[in-house]
């Protein structure tokens, strides 16, 4: 029978930089480049018109699902796999950890790091533990997440007018213009000045600071949404599917779509993940499921952070410890396979938070193989004129016969 798999390397697709590189061009990527060669490469859309390029969106696309059609907020779909109950009238936020600059004023203070350093997951609970009482005086629920991605909901309030920016979309500017604003506003910029106090002599703060560590000052919430409803996976496409993934995001469409989530104790989310894990969970979910999607957010780490080198690595690895054993078990298990391997948007460094342009795309069918382009690339992909206008169709490409 045969199998298909998708390599969803997050945020990889870039800009030029002042010699018309981007990380896709530097980096040794033999096996992406060798499945181009016998593939199909062009450019995809993923970020549907008058929507933000959000990795919620994006990857919905990516797994088939129109976002016009069925997105309903980032963070709904993280709740679900950090088993968050909802009901039709809660709202959900992601509350990032971040680092802010000092400053008298709230509004004058800078977004140093979205991020808080990557602070370990055991950090972050302890920090999330000593805030879960301030927050519920207010009436929000704070649940703990990875790293630095937590979870506040808010019951039977019923809508999500309230403006949130996106702290990785401002890192090293001024919060003035980018604080909460709308109908719960005041209710979040409290809590985030609440935060700030109750956080800045935490024990592990003092630490971090020893440590010359970025400290987690604040709390910041954005991505609000209400409960999700995604058609199941099987039903839509007719294939078993399985998902594997370091973040709740990813994992929670996984559940929405009735997909096998399958989870890594080891994987991170980062540059250093357990690659080898990931790969060796990928061929064990194509003996018993038709699809499966691994999601690598190693390259959108290092494009927030700016960090080219980093993203080069991410991309490498991925070539060398994903796509090549993976397709090196698939030819000699003698089935026929089809393999995508894309970004969800592109992170470029210059701007270090996500675009909305269209990204590089190649599928490989063991089946049908053709006479394609001489490396994966920006360049060589949009060389060939051949621009998929729906993200979601991606799949459908994969999936044809």
């Amino acid at each position: 029978m045969k199998k298909y798999i998708t390599i969803l390397c997050d945020g990889m697709a870039d800009r030029d930089d002042f010699r018309g590189l981007t990380p896709m061009d530097e980096a040794r990527k033999p096996t992406m480049d060798a499945l181009c060669k016998l593939g199909t490469t062009g450019m995809v859309k993923t970020v549907p018109d008058g929507m933000k390029p959000g990795s919620d969106v994006c990857n919905l696309a990516a797994l088939g699902y129109d976002p016009q059609a069925c997105y309903t907020g980032r963070s709904p779909l993280e709740a679900l796999s950090m088993g968050i109950p909802l009901g039709n009238d809660d709202v959900a936020y992601r509350v990032n950890l971040v680092t802010l600059s000092d400053a008298d004023k709230l509004d004058d203070r800078i977004m140093l790091d979205y991020s808080a350093g990557e602070i370990s997951s055991a950090e972050s609970a302890a920090l999330i533990d000593a805030l879960a009482p301030l927050f519920a005086r207010h009436g929000v629920e704070l649940h703990a997440g990875i790293s630095y991605r937590h979870a506040a909901i808010i019951r039977g309030i019923g809508n999500t007018h309230t403006t949130l920016t996106p702290p990785h979309d401002i890192t090293d500017k001024r919060l003035r213009g980018y604080l909460p604003d709308g109908k719960l506003g005041q209710k979040f910029t409290e809590l985030i000045l609440s935060s700030i106090d109750a956080l800045k002599d935490h024990a592990i703060n003092k630490a971090r600071r020893a440590a010359g560590k970025n400290p987690a000052v604040s709390v910041w919430f954005w991505g609000e949404g209400t409960k999700p409803a995604l058609e199941k996976f099987s039903d839509k496409f007719g294939k078993t599917a399985s998902v594997i993934s370091a973040v709740d995001l990813v994992k929670g469409i996984g559940i929405a779509g009735g997909m096998t989530v399958i989870d890594i104790p080891t994987a991170t989310g980062t540059v250093d993940t357990d690659y080898k894990a990931k790969t060796a969970a990928a061929l064990d979910a194509l003996r018993s499921h038709d699809f499966c999607f691994v999601h690598l957010e190693g390259p959108d780490e290092c494009g927030h952070q700016g960090d080219r080198h980093g993203k080069i690595t991410a991309i490498e690895r991925i070539d060398a410890q994903i796509v090549k054993p993976i397709v090196a078990e698939l030819e000699k298990s003698g089935s026929p396979f089809a393999i995508c391997v894309m970004p969800d948007h592109a992170t470029p460094l210059s701007a270090r938070t996500h675009t909305s342009e269209p990204v590089p795309f190649m599928i490989y069918d063991s089946e049908r193989p053709k006479n394609g382009g001489t490396a994966f690339s920006e360049k060589l992909a949009a060389s060939t004129g051949s621009t998929v206008e729906h993200g979601c169709d991606v799949i459908k490409m994969l999936f044809a016969d």
